[in-house]
C-alpha cells in the first residue's frame, strides 16, 4: 500500500463530501486507541483547510483505566481544535447499570454469566456515548467522525445502534493495514511535532481493546486466546486469518478441503457468530410477504 497516496486520497474525499453537503463541524469520538487517533490525525488538516471545528470529546466510564484516558486527552490536545473530556455520561450509565443490568455477582439474575452481563454493560455504554455525540453534532451542524475499521467490522467488535458515524474513513481498511497507515503518518507528518509524534505512536503499541473488560488481554483475548505478544502482530495474523476465509471462493477444490478447517478457527468463529450484525435490520423481502 502507497500510505501517501490513500492518505492524499482519504482527505481529499473527506474535503469533497463536506463542501457538497455543507458541514460546518466534525465531531469524532476519542477513545485513547489507535483507530480515533488515526481518524483525527487524517481529519485535522481537512477541518483546517475547510475552516470548520474538529470537535473531540473523551466519555471515560468506569471500565476505562487511566492509561487509555491519558491517551485520549493527548490525541484530543493535539489534533482537536475543540476537544473536552466529559465524565457526564457516567452518571447515567451508573443509573442504568445498577437498575437494568444488576450485577450478577451480587443481583438477582446471578445465574447470568459474568462475560454477557459485561457486553451488555458496554452495550450501554457505546448506546449512550453516541447519544452523546450525534446531539454534539446535531448542535454545531456537523456529522460523526466513525473510527472502525474493517477488521473490526468483520468480526463484530462493535454495538449494533451504537458504534456508528456519518464518514468512515477506515472502514475498508484492516486493521493491520490501519497500524502501518498511523506509524506512517507519525513518521512522515508528525515527526517534527513531539506531541502528535507521541499521540499516535503510544496508541500504535497500546493494548488493542473496546474498553468493556472481557478479558484482560484486550480484543484479541477473543479470538487469539493464546496469543503472546504486541496487538499490532496480532492482528496481522488476524487478518491474514481473515482474508485466506473471504478469498476462499477464489481457491481450488482441494485448497478448500484444507482451508475448511479454519471454520473452527475462533477467528472465523467469530466472524460468523457476529454476521447478524452485519445484516441488521433483517428486513422481509416485498415479495416474499405480498405475494400469493
Amino acid at each position: 500500500m502507497n500510505h501517501e497516496v490513500v492518505v492524499s486520497k482519504i482527505r481529499e474525499q473527506l474535503k469533497n463530501y463536506i463542501q457538497k453537503n455543507n458541514i460546518k463541524s466534525l465531531v469524532i469520538g476519542v477513545s485513547g486507541g489507535m483507530d480515533s487517533c488515526l481518524c483525527a490525525a487524517l481529519a485535522r488538516p481537512v477541518c483546517d483547510a475547510n475552516g470548520i471545528p474538529l470537535i473531540g470529546r473523551s466519555l471515560p466510564i468506569i471500565s476505562n483505566n487511566s492509561d487509555e484516558i491519558d491517551r485520549a486527552a493527548l490525541t484530543g490536545r493535539v489534533f482537536c481544535t475543540d476537544f473536552k473530556e466529559d465524565k457526564i455520561l457516567e452518571v447515567y450509565y451508573n443509573r442504568m447499570s445498577s437498575e437494568l443490568n444488576i450485577d450478577p455477582i451480587i443481583g438477582y439474575n446471578s445465574g447470568d454469566n459474568l462475560k454477557e452481563w459485561k457486553i451488555r454493560n458496554g452495550n450501554m455504554k457505546t448506546r449512550l456515548r453516541m447519544i452523546y455525540l450525534y446531539n454534539l453534532a446535531s448542535t454545531n451542524k456537523g456529522m460523526v467522525l466513525s473510527t472502525d475499521n474493517l477488521t473490526e467490522y468483520l468480526l463484530g467488535f462493535w454495538t449494533l445502534h451504537g458504534d456508528v458515524g456519518d464518514f468512515g474513513m477506515i472502514q475498508e481498511l484492516y486493521k493491520s493495514e490501519v497500524y502501518d497507515m498511523a506509524e506512517w503518518l507519525a513518521i512522515n507528518e508528525c515527526y517534527d511535532n513531539r506531541d502528535a509524534y507521541d499521540a499516535l505512536m503510544l496508541t500504535i503499541n497500546a493494548l488493542a481493546t473496546d474498553g468493556l473488560g472481557v478479558t484482560d488481554s484486550g480484543d484479541l483475548g477473543q479470538i487469539l486466546p493464546n496469543w503472546k505478544g504486541k496487538s499490532r502482530d496480532g492482528y496481522k495474523e488476524v487478518d491474514r486469518i481473515l482474508q485466506v476465509w473471504i478469498n476462499m471462493d477464489y481457491l481450488g477444490e482441494k485448497q478448500k478441503e484444507t482451508l475448511n478447517l479454519l471454520k473452527d478457527h475462533p477467528v472465523i468463529q467469530r466472524h460468523l457468530s457476529s454476521s447478524f450484525k452485519r445484516n441488521n435490520p433483517y428486513n422481509l423481502k416485498r415479495l416474499t410477504i405480498i405475494k400469493e
